[in-house]
């Protein structure tokens, strides 16, 4: 280990030997922001610590050299290796000079404990980016020579943890490929710490009491302000449920009061707070403005859109603000990484997630399909129709004009993994055909490519339902429980695969307009009959739906009957029922004819459809279930109900009818419909939101203010849960307000929801926030019944 690197004095050139965190950091710091001071262990010695095990296995042996290309498939055999490497590296030997150098340099700082922060930086010869967050964990340490080789140890077995394994393979990445740095810094007890998500559209800052890594663990609800960029104004705040908080045994800071409940060997504890702390806001007024004003000095450089996580450390007599992570880095450093121009020159709503570089294709006439589309382009379109599911299969990036976060373009995008920009302005006047873009659907931003920096096509960073899958399905074996059911949305036969791997108690939405397209050439099924062609689309309409339910059983599977608006429906009987001269025509046709109502007037593909179901079930599965869409009144209800009982489908025991609760008027007419057989209802928090509020999903603009979190949207929520438990019957939601707000999923667990369906890219976040939400309530269970907090000092 030739030297460290300080951050204060990290170059260029030194970027790949010290990986991004450490990169960014040191540019931050550089221009006189206040980052906690440091030095890097460079990804060098990691190579030659590897260098010096002494091993007879071939595999150790050859691990400095390896392509780490193993069969991912054999998760036993990949939990196997990864053990075997891990052991081999926390068994070996530090020489004892670099550990020495690192402690010399680290009593510089005259403190008792250090944190260790890996700092990736992949190499530029690598098939394609990734999103490493979370991928590794930071290690802390007391400082001594023993604890500093053991933590080192920690932090570089982390590259062969299985996830890390398969993510790698996922990659195609040798390890060659990979930069593995070692961020060490000094750490000390924190007032509060947090984060900062800047958007375009305002600002989110967190907070909690004590280090971090209660936020980072979820293990509290941190308290939350809704900050207005422009002036710094808070616009809202919300006290969250810290019951717990972590820190160094330092009995100088952690008082007799307080109840320690675990500590780990590296002194950290976790301790309950007082009853009166808990009521408290993290940040005092004066902490609360030094973030804001931190934040918007970070606005000059690196852009209206970034992440930063920050402490408050409880240093005396002056407690300070340092920044520990900026999250956002390319616009920092324009040009860098990506090389494309800042400022972006469209900025819209985030609707999915990653970033994409290729051809715009641009479609200035959005009322009629596109033609032949190539591979891989950038779409840009005012907006996007259901039925441009099989060219959207093509794109590998999305620009609307309109459309708000629960748009068609936005649902579909985030269903197929696409990176997506909505609510565009102008985007197919601004952008020309052919021009090469990159789409940030992250930061909602798009950016025009000058150079040739960026290869065609590429995706870095996109949170597709296969990555989803690949977190899970072989690197997960022991997560933790959870009561409320996890579901997934679905209607794509290909992502069938990637979806049953998922931790998933089945599928709560199969959207049969999505499914369906993939089959009808264009056509309505109402033109199939008219056509004499009904059995042949019975046929078809059956092998779609078995696809699902024989991948997912015995887990059910809970299919959505069509639901098309009018002008969203392919040709066949859209002319027949539009209002002429109208500009609401669109909007009239899509309430009038929705739902269960087209059932009513026009039954017989309702009829074809429910022959579908039974074609399955007497197929042998007994996992499926019918969700009645658009539902406005009990005898539209009774209507489907008694078609269902005519196609035979209430004879197999399992099968249960539910309804969609997305009209308001379920809300005074739930009893009713449990009466007339409704056995449990799933909110559709989309059609919900429209209705209550009078807004339109395409409406992006209006969409940022009037959305799902709205008091009135969420009292709904609550009270069709609270009915539905009086009722005794099961209570879902499967609408697009968890995966796009996971900040509610605390409070739809609190209320008692039974299930909650997303879409596969969600399903990791999902999954542990209602982990989190859950281990809360039970810490107030418990900490209620023992009476923390009600005892006298």
């Amino acid at each position: 280990m030739d030297k460290l690197y300080w951050l204060d004095q990290i170059k260029l050139q030194d970027r790949t030997q010290v990986g991004d965190k450490a990169f960014y950091l040191s540019k931050i710091m550089q221009r006189g922001y206040p980052v906690v001071p440091g030095f890097v262990v460079s990804a060098e010695v990691l190579r030659q610590f590897l260098t010096t095990l002494n091993s007879t296995s071939a595999l150790v042996a050859d691990l400095p050299y390896s392509s780490l290309h193993l069969d991912v498939a054999n998760w036993r055999q990949l939990q196997q290796v990864a053990g075997r490497l891990r052991q081999e590296i926390m068994t070996g030997t530090v020489p004892p000079q670099w550990v020495n150098k690192i402690f010399v340099a680290a009593k510089e700082w005259q403190t008792g404990y250090m944190i260790l922060r890996p700092s990736l930086a992949l190499s530029a010869i690598t098939p394609r980016g990734g999103n490493t967050s979370g991928l590794l964990d930071a290690i802390f340490c007391r400082c001594d020579e023993e604890a500093i080789a053991l933590a080192l140890k920690r932090t570089w077995s982390q590259l062969f943890r299985a996830r890390s394994l398969l993510y790698w393979r996922r990659l195609s990445v040798n390890l060659q490929q990979i930069n593995l740095a070692v961020l060490v810094q000094p750490v000390e007890n924190a007032i509060a710490s947090g984060l900062l998500y800047a958007h375009s559209s305002g600002w989110t800052i967190e907070a909690t009491k004590g280090l971090g890594i209660a936020l980072s663990q979820g293990d509290v609800q941190p308290d939350v302000y809704y900050i207005q960029q422009e002036t710094g104004v808070v616009l809202e705040r919300h006290l969250g449920n810290k019951m717990l908080a972590y820190g160094f045994d330092d009995a100088a800071t952690l008082d007799s009061h307080r109840l320690v409940i675990s500590a780990d060997n590296t002194d950290i504890v976790t301790y309950v707070l007082e009853e009166a702390q808990q009521k408290q806001y993290a940040l005092s007024e004066k902490y609360l403005q030094q973030v804001i004003t931190l934040g918007n000095q970070l606005v000059s450089e690196i852009g209206n859109n970034y992440t930063i996580k920050w402490t408050i450390s409880d240093q005396t007599p002056d407690p300070t603000l340092h920044l520990t992570q900026v999250s956002s880095p390319q616009s920092a450093i324009p040009n860098l990484q990506y090389g494309y121009t800042t400022p972006p020159i469209i900025k819209g709503l985030a609707a999915s997630g990653g970033r994409v570089t290729a051809k715009a294709h641009v479609i200035t006439d959005a009322h009629k399909q596109p033609g032949k589309i190539d591979k891989g382009v950038i779409l840009v379109v005012a907006t996007i129709a259901p039925d441009w599911l099989p060219f959207l299969q093509q794109v590998s990036g999305i620009i609307t004009e309109w459309g708000g976060l629960t748009s068609h373009a936005a649902i579909l995008a985030r269903e197929l993994g696409i990176p997506a920009v909505v609510s565009a302005a102008d985007a197919t006047v601004l952008i020309q055909n052919g021009e090469r873009l990159l789409v940030d659907g992250d930061r909602a931003e798009v950016y025009r490519i000058r150079g040739e920096k960026a290869a065609e096509g590429e995706t870095q960073e996109l949170k597709s339902p296969e990555s989803t899958v690949a977190s899970y399905s072989h690197v997960n074996p022991h997560l933790p429980m959870i009561s409320t059911q996890l579901l997934v949305n679905l209607s794509q036969p290909r992502l069938i695969e990637q979806g049953q791997s998922l931790p998933v108690d089945g599928v709560g939405l199969l959207r049969s307009e999505l499914m369906l397209l993939n089959i009808l050439e264009g056509q309505h099924p109402h033109s199939w009959l008219v056509g004499g062609r009904q059995a042949e689309l019975l046929e078809k309409w059956t092998e779609q739906i078995i696809q699902f339910t024989r991948a997912f059983a015995p887990r059910p599977v809970f299919y959505r009957s069509l639901d098309w608006r009018s002008h969203e429906l392919p040709s066949g009987l859209h002319n027949q029922h539009s209002v002429k001269n109208s500009p609401l025509s669109d909007v009239y046709d899509g309430l009038r004819l929705r739902g269960t109502f087209s059932y009513v007037c026009n039954p017989a593909v309702f009829e074809l459809e429910l022959t579908a179901l039974a074609n399955v079930q007497k197929a042998g599965y007994s996992n499926l279930n019918l969700l009645l869409p658009f539902v406005r009144s009990v005898a539209e209800f009774s209507f489907c109900r008694a078609k269902v009982e005519q196609a035979g489908l209430t004879q197999v025991p399992q099968f249960q009818l539910w309804m969609m609760a997305e009209v308001p008027s379920v809300l005074f007419l739930l009893p009713e419909y449990v009466k007339a057989g409704v056995a449990g209802i799933s909110i559709g928090t989309n059609d919900l939101t429209q209705l209550l509020l009078g807004v339109d999903r395409e409406q992006g603009q209006i969409t940022r203010v009037l959305n799902e979190r709205h008091p009135a949207v969420m009292g709904a929520i609550a009270q069709l849960i609270q009915m539905a438990k009086t009722a005794g019957i099961p209570c879902s939601i499967c609408g697009q307000a968890p995966a796009i707000y996971p900040e509610i999923i605390d409070q739809l667990v609190e209320w008692g929801i039974t299930s909650i369906s997303v879409e596969p890219e969600a399903v990791e976040r999902t999954y542990r926030a209602i982990a989190r939400a859950e281990h809360r309530l039970i810490l107030a269970a418990a900490r209620k019944q023992i009476g923390i907090g009600d005892r006298p000092c």
